[in-house]
């Protein structure tokens, strides 16, 4: 079921395996033939409006317009919420990518994956690796910082509900303001009107609350799993790894371990930006239309 957008996109939805109904936007569209489309994967309780600006850049370059693609996973944005809470998890979500590429008839594409996007892009290589024609890690590797994942734990388990927009933006800049310092007052409302939807006349953050939850059970005394097995499938693609300057999700070890495994790949520091970076602003762009432009 397609809807028609008149802001750049068009609608759709489609059944994962087990029934529930998903939600994607499609930038650019099926018109596009010519070139590689990209398929873009947001971050744990992210959505497709993520991705909204880059995407309208890059399915609208004049130089070389490309179908753009992006997801909202179960429990997030549009899609179903799971009654199950339990799949909530890496390999459910990767037959949904699977699923979705299906739906829309994606046979080879650019994989941008932000954050879990990333680590879904690395059992994607295993189950379905024909579908990646190049892949760009946002600020994510095969390792993550444990530090990191308690910050985005604490403050996604602890927040009140805001109760206007106002306090959306101003709780937004309270908790990611010193790891941003490139943002400017409207990147920190699009980012809210990304992360909230409006409900009642109220900004609620739009996910599935268990998703943050199960965070909190993770035991941060033992090692975290890594995902390097799966890495090594993929450095055999063309790569690029976009890191925040002030990062604390993905460290320069991992950064350099990637590097060694893949000396190909493209390295891409994101200036006065944490976790995750905003792809759409400079000098990231640039950067990205090339590497887009060249896989």
């Amino acid at each position: 079921m397609d809807e028609a957008r008149d802001d750049g996109f068009q609608a759709t939805t489609y059944q994962s395996d087990d029934g529930l109904t998903l939600h994607a936007r499609d930038y650019g569209g099926p018109d596009i033939t010519d070139r590689l489309p990209i398929v873009c994967l947001p971050g744990l309780t992210r959505n497709s409006r993520d991705f909204h600006q880059l995407a309208l850049l890059l399915s609208t370059d004049r130089a070389m317009p490309r179908r753009v693609i992006t997801l909202d996973y179960r429990g997030r944005g549009l899609s179903d919420w799971d009654a199950n809470k339990a799949n909530y998890n890496l390999g459910v979500e990767t037959r949904d990518v699977i699923s979705a590429c299906q739906h829309i008839a994606i046979e080879h594409a650019i994989f941008i994956g932000t954050s879990r996007g990333g680590l879904i892009l690395h059992l994607l290589a295993e189950m379905r690796p024909d579908l990646l024609a190049a892949v760009i890690f946002n600020d994510i590797g095969p390792e993550i910082e444990p530090s990191g994942l308690k910050r985005i734990r604490d403050y996604l388990n602890s927040a009140a509900p805001p109760r206007n927009w106002p306090e959306a933006v101003a709780f937004l800049k309270t908790c990611h303001g010193p790891y941003f310092t490139a943002l400017e007052e409207r990147d920190w409302q699009e980012m809210a009107g990304a992360i909230y939807r409006e409900l009642d006349g109220k900004p609620i953050a739009d996910f599935d609350p268990a998703i943050a939850a199960q965070l909190q059970m993770i035991d941060f005394d033992q090692p975290l799993p890594d995902l390097w097995h799966y890495y090594d499938r993929l450095a055999t693609m063309p790569l690029m790894v976009v890191k925040g300057e002030n990062s604390d999700l993905i460290s320069d070890k991992t950064l350099a371990e990637m590097s060694a495994r893949c000396p190909a790949i493209v390295m891409l520091e994101a200036p006065g930006q944490g976790h995750a970076p905003l792809l759409h602003m400079q000098p990231l762009l640039q950067r990205i239309r090339r590497f887009v432009a060249e896989a």
